[in-house]
């Protein structure tokens, strides 16, 4: 018998699928849980470990604890916010949070049991509407991540290069590539058009949503690279201002 059967509700997680279907949504949901945590502990870490030389974790950028006088916490506590948002009301994150945490279904062909999908109209899914303004705030952070970028190249005896300037960079580069092949920035700069010749500057708004949606392919690619980089880059820069890492200066 398959699944689903008109006029039945099919057995959570049942399947005649015979592939290892289960493969794609444990590992999703192993690398949502662990970065979360590791995320979260971090926040709550010593600031002092947050930057080695002119390289600053992207889990502390930008330090705003410098324009609110008297906050003692984790500069982190007023950044996180923002790009968690991001992710989590993200249209490919929700997908894979969904189907890899919330097992809603967990697969194709794959039962969910006797939880009903009703739409995203009560709380907390109904925060979800909020991503394109999320979108508007991380903007503000990526800019941040490029100016982090080009000051790591100012060491105190001046310019130079090392191995964590490639993992700032890694950081900064899909970071920007995610954040800017996000479905919402492409809907803003051109997808709500019927008649981009009707429209003012059609020409180049039709030129920016096209590359917009030539980036927007591969946003789920960007998305768990983004997430792998940021991660790596708060623990490079973490275990070098601890010495349990060193950083190769290369001039």
């Amino acid at each position: 018998m398959a699944y689903p059967v008109p006029g039945t509700r099919e057995p959570f997680l049942a399947t005649r699928r015979q592939d290892a279907w289960w493969v794609v949504p444990l590992a999703m949901a192993t690398t949502f849980i662990v970065f979360i945590a590791y995320a979260s502990w971090a926040a709550f870490q010593p600031v002092e470990y947050s930057k080695f030389g002119p390289y600053i974790s992207p889990f502390f950028s930008p330090d705003l604890t410098r324009f609110i006088p008297g906050f003692t916490w984790s500069p982190a506590l007023l950044i996180l916010w923002v790009p968690a948002g991001f992710r989590l009301t993200c249209y490919y994150g929700r997908k894979a949070y969904y189907r890899s945490v919330a097992l809603s279904p967990s697969a194709c062909a794959v039962g969910k049991g006797d939880r009903d999908y009703k739409g995203e109209r009560a709380l907390p899914w109904v925060l979800n509407n909020l991503h394109r303004y999320f979108l508007y705030l991380v903007t503000v952070l990526v800019i941040f991540h490029w100016i982090h970028f080009f000051d790591a190249f100012r060491f105190n005896d001046g310019w130079g290069m090392g191995l964590g300037n490639i993992v700032v960079a890694a950081d900064t580069i899909f970071l920007t590539l995610y954040v800017f092949s996000c479905h919402s920035l492409r809907h803003l700069v051109g997808g709500k058009i019927d008649c981009y010749s009707c429209a003012a500057a059609g020409v180049t708004r039709h030129k920016i949503w096209t590359g917009v949606s030539s980036l927007n392919n591969l946003h789920n690619v960007y998305f768990w690279c983004s997430l792998f980089t940021v991660g790596f880059a708060d623990v490079y820069v973490r275990l070098c201002a601890m010495g349990v890492w060193s950083d190769v200066r290369f001039f």
